[in-house]
């Protein structure tokens, strides 16, 4: 993640059913954990920066119960940097269902066991039936939990010393924790928002913003929003997007495909029930996004699509970057299927732009 491409790559959400497309297609991902390694080798030789999973405790329902079907990412992390090379491994880890001191701990681990390649997503939570199932009420200030959950995973991973943290989500007494991680002072924290709160939350806390976007407009609008939020409090933060992936030979074969996984074999009832969830209480997407592009949301839980033609994917991502995106994590219907024909035909035409040299 501090290497020399300009603009990071790295899979997103390869460690759920479906990945982050709600259709019945017969290909689409099953998350099996020999797929996931497999697919996570072709990443890491490939020279893809990172891997980054989602967490989820409970499916959306429908036909396929999407993403019912998960692993559980700090344990996936530590498998994953055990049979990777180079790219970063985050932990999706939900701050109200896991407590610092363990996350901490964990979060150490994974790091020797990656030799310095661990990352972390925080999530303040929004799915109510996930908090239902952990028997929490939901979290009336997420983003002040959050913040407090940071700064006690952080004194330790910094090796403050032995704490206490008095404050109105935690009361810790002698709070300490061996081994630290060998990234110095810590490692490296993601989050996603795009609320105004969660750009707060992100640029105080975090190295990387994860947020979404309709149009590039509206994106270098957003870039400059978060980069002056952190400025403010005297921090950088660099912003990514996530994005679906459809890269066929022809333009007219990528949207066909897309049309069929995403429409007519959709799965219906799973996208409605996540973007109603998703509207009401995660603030995670702009509120066009959901008027404008139901499609998206079936193809890519409401992120940007690529879909195209190698060329016409490597100038979308070249835009992207020129918008101020310092990076982008990828979803596929199939990613064992579909990422070897990206990493052959799309990434030597982004070395040749100078984008990832």
């Amino acid at each position: 993640m501090t290497g020399e491409n300009a603009f990071k790559l790295g899979l997103f959400g390869a460690n759920a059913d479906g990945g982050l497309a709600a259709t019945t297609v017969p290909e689409r991902w099953a998350a099996r954990w020999p797929d996931i390694a497999e697919v996570a080798r072709i990443a890491d030789e490939a020279g893809l920066d990172f891997f980054l999973p989602i967490a989820r405790w409970k499916g959306f329902g429908g036909t396929t119960n999407a993403r019912g079907h998960s692993f559980e990412t700090l344990t996936l992390a530590a498998a994953l940097a055990a049979v990777t090379r180079r790219m970063a491994i985050f932990a999706t880890v939900h701050a109200p269902f896991v407590h610092p001191v363990f996350a901490a701990k964990a979060l150490a681990t994974i790091d020797h066991v990656a030799n310095g390649r661990s990352g972390l997503n925080i999530v303040c939570g929004w799915n109510e039936p996930e908090f239902a199932l952990f028997g929490i009420p939901p979290v009336e200030q997420p983003y002040s939990l959050g913040r407090e959950w940071y700064d006690v995973l952080a004194g330790i991973l910094t090796g403050q010393g032995t704490f206490d943290h008095d404050g109105s989500h935690f009361r810790l007494r002698d709070v300490e924790g061996r081994p630290l991680a060998l990234q110095r002072p810590r490692p490296l924290v993601m989050s996603a928002a795009f609320s105004p709160a969660g750009r707060d939350f992100a640029a105080r806390t975090s190295d990387i913003l994860l947020t979404t976007f309709v149009e590039l407009d509206d994106a270098r609008r957003t870039i400059a929003d978060v980069t002056a939020r952190a400025q403010a409090v005297g921090r950088s933060l660099d912003v990514y997007t996530a994005c679906h992936v459809v890269c066929r030979q022809s333009q007219a074969e990528a949207e066909d495909y897309y049309d069929r996984f995403a429409v007519r074999e959709v799965d219906k009832e799973a996208v409605e029930r996540h973007m109603a969830m998703k509207r009401a209480t995660s603030g995670s997407h702009d509120p066009a996004a959901y008027r404008l592009h139901a499609k998206r949301f079936a193809a890519g839980a409401g992120t940007y699509p690529l879909v195209g033609t190698p060329a016409t994917i490597a100038g979308r991502i070249v835009a992207m970057r020129q918008a101020g995106f310092a990076g982008t994590a990828l979803s596929f219907v199939d990613y064992l299927g579909e990422l070897p024909f990206f990493v052959d035909e799309v990434l030597p035409l982004l070395r040749e732009a100078g984008v990832r040299p």
